[in-house]
């Protein structure tokens, strides 16, 4: 990688290569992302998040576009969202599932429509979870697995 990071994202693109999101040097949180491409195993840089942020999740989307949300950026937890498109290398900022709110441990949960670029509000998960992550299925669903509150958890939600 160009650069050092910890507590970042890795998503594997339609095309094979690997979208290493934000993150933290240990004296910095990153916005900065990279992407690796295994056919020649060299890394380059792509557009920067708009919010530096780590512990955050990354979702490839079924149109191919990456999902960006939550995260911590240093001196407070986000509650934004960023969308990564591969054809043009730019993210832009959208509409949240779980998190940290600076006081408690969220069970909240918002869905986001590719097709549409909206969030819609859905009921909250079973659990409250912090630092845990999101896929989506072939099939549209949402699946929310482990995290922490107060101790990690084995557990996961289906959407």
């Amino acid at each position: 990688m160009n650069n050092a990071r910890n507590d970042h994202t890795a998503s594997v693109l339609r095309n094979g290569q690997v979208l290493v999101t934000g993150g933290s040097n240990y004296s910095l949180y990153l916005n900065s992302t990279e992407l690796y491409d295994p056919s020649i195993g060299t890394w380059t840089m792509t557009g920067n998040m708009n919010y530096s942020r780590a512990v955050h999740t990354a979702s490839v989307l079924s149109d191919g576009k990456v999902l960006v949300t939550g995260g911590y950026d240093g001196s407070s937890y986000l509650n934004s969202a960023e969308l990564y498109d591969p054809s043009t290398g730019f993210w832009t900022t959208t509409g949240i599932v779980g998190g940290w709110d600076g006081s408690s441990f969220l069970n909240s949960a918002e869905l986001y429509d590719p097709s549409t670029g909206l969030w819609t509000t859905t009921g909250g998960m079973n659990s409250a979870r912090n630092v845990h992550t999101t896929s989506v299925l072939t099939n549209g669903d949402v699946l929310a697995t482990g995290g922490f509150i107060y101790f990690p958890l084995s557990t996961s939600e289906l959407y």
